[in-house]
């Protein structure tokens, strides 16, 4: 697909996406690994350029994880953040030692050289804000390293080995906290190792949809729709490279938002004329969750149910040796992950991982190189319209996750209602595209109250919306009271059954992937 090539070397850093991220962003393209990853493996990605990533571990214990050896045989540029930088210097000669002056957060740096990183963005004798997050640090250099940057808890902030091209910094340049850490990141991939920048969407569909004719062939494939992003994508990119071999299935299990269904069926169906299998299982999926209150078995449920129905729907449809599924990369490397991600818990729902053994199909996964944001890039390349592109993140379990305690018709509805006020309320203000995502939630509690001149024992509901980049991690988004003031207003007056609104403004940290 692309001759330049990225490896980041993955110690555990709850960031270390967002290093990835910047690399792709700066249009190359690149892969993130555990650092257990194999000689062989390592030789063979053939990369321009390594990355090693932070980590929650000291390099002084005796178990704490390693950069293969080969990293630093294989004669291209090296960087080492936080960690990475490291275990880099105790590899290589240097000492690292544990620090009573440790820094987490905000903290300033003394620019003392200049370097190839700092080229166009830093000058010798500045003084520039970076994020920290260290307990560690260097004590003494490897051969071959001069300091080119300090703060007050590192006296070895940043570091160069110019003939190797070997750097490391004990800040973190992928977080937004430190200003230029996205050109920094960008000099090292371009400047540094001389990778071009020809990752474009373009360019992945036209690989995507060859490596999707040469794994099928002349096989059939099914792909589940859930009315989400990454299924239409998936469906609409293996529908342009195989056309009428690919079948889709939507199964309704009623915990959809209000019409949205009805926008699936529209779109696959009239739009792209893709064959599509409609099966309206609401009553089923309702009857399988009356009583249940506990969340996660409330998942639990949903997925076995879904199962279920998908495997009835496709031994109707015979034939097929493919399943297509909308695997996104954060999946495939949280659930490869040696330092204990929350893949587990994350999309406990949906198949990640694999499938029930008596299904017996091969699965198509042709999203699973790419991050949220880069999946709507993409359906905008296929030319999807900008209603499904742009749509906010939506969980495999929908609404029944948005109604804690048990989930009923009634509850259903005034939430679906209630939710619709909500959007359209986002949408008038000329909001939907600023915001992530944004929900509404039917709390298990009631609230008394005076409406007019009776008492009302009705259900409270709380609103969410928060900003984010790719769902790594995300802020509340700040309303103006006017705004929260109307759009609780119109819900009062138009959902029977709802009479206080309440609004949610926690922040979402790094290291999970999906707000449900």
């Amino acid at each position: 697909m692309t001759v330049d090539r990225v490896l980041i070397l993955d110690f555990g850093s709850q960031v270390t996406q967002l290093i990835a991220r910047r690399v792709r962003e700066s249009g190359v393209y690149c892969e993130i690994h555990p650092f257990t990853l194999t000689e062989d493996r390592i030789r063979a990605f053939a990369p321009k350029a390594v990355i090693l990533s932070g980590s929650p571990a000291s390099v002084s214990d005796p178990a704490a994880p390693r950069a293969p050896a080969v990293v630093f045989e294989l004669g291209v540029p090296v960087l080492g953040i936080c960690y990475g930088q490291q275990t880099l210097c105790a590899q290589l000669g240097g000492r690292v030692e544990g620090s009573e002056h440790r820094e987490f957060g905000r903290a300033w740096l003394e620019i003392k050289e200049t370097c190839a990183l700092f080229e166009g963005v830093w000058a010798e004798g500045a003084r520039e804000q970076v994020w920290m997050s260290h307990g560690d640090r260097v004590t003494a250099l490897p051969d071959g390293f001069r300091v080119v940057a300090t703060s007050d808890g590192a006296p070895f902030a940043a570091i160069a080995d110019d003939v190797r091209r070997f750097y490391g910094v004990q800040f973190h340049p992928e977080v937004v906290h430190t200003p230029h850490g996205a050109q920094l990141l960008a000099n090292f991939i371009h400047r540094v190792a001389g990778c071009v920048g020809t990752w474009t969407m373009a360019a992945f569909r036209e690989h995507a949809i060859a490596k999707i004719r040469e794994q099928v062939g002349s096989g059939r494939v099914i792909c589940g729709l859930s009315g989400g992003v990454d299924s239409t994508v998936a469906a609409v990119l293996i529908h342009q490279a195989i056309g009428e071999q690919l079948t889709c299935i939507f199964v309704d299990t009623g915990m959809m938002r209000m019409g949205e269904a009805d926008e699936v069926v529209g779109l696959f169906r009239d739009h792209y004329n893709i064959p599509l299998v409609h099966r309206d299982a609401s009553s089923l999926f309702l009857g399988q969750l009356a009583g249940v209150t506990d969340p996660e078995t409330k998942r639990k449920i949903i997925g076995a149910t879904f199962i279920d129905v998908f495997d009835e729907e496709a031994h109707r449809i015979g034939g097929a040796e493919f399943l297509a599924q909308g695997t996104l990369y954060p999946d495939v490397i949280e659930s490869v992950s040696v330092t204990g991600g929350p893949s587990v818990t994350i999309k406990s729902h949906h198949n990640v991982g694999g499938l029930p053994d008596r299904m017996k199909l091969k699965l198509v996964e042709p999203l699973r190189e790419l991050f949220k944001d880069e999946v709507r890039k993409l359906g905008r390349e296929l030319g999807l319209p900008e209603a499904f592109v742009g749509r906010h993140p939506f969980p495999g379990p929908g609404l029944a996750i948005r109604i804690p305690g048990e989930v009923t018709p009634e509850r259903l509805d005034l939430l679906r209602r209630a939710d619709r006020v909500y959007l359209e309320q986002i949408r008038a203000a000329g909001l939907y595209d600023v915001i992530w995502q944004a929900f509404a939630v039917l709390l298990p509690v009631r609230s008394v109250g005076v409406m007019g001149d009776g008492r009302s024992y009705d259900h409270v509901l709380a609103l969410r919306a928060v900003t984010s980049t790719d769902g790594m991690t995300a802020d509340y988004y700040r309303f103006d009271h006017d705004f929260l003031a109307a759009t609780a207003t119109r819900i009062i007056n138009e959902v029977r059954g709802i009479n206080r609104v309440t609004y949610d403004i926690t922040s979402k940290p790094p290291g999970t992937i999906e707000w449900e």
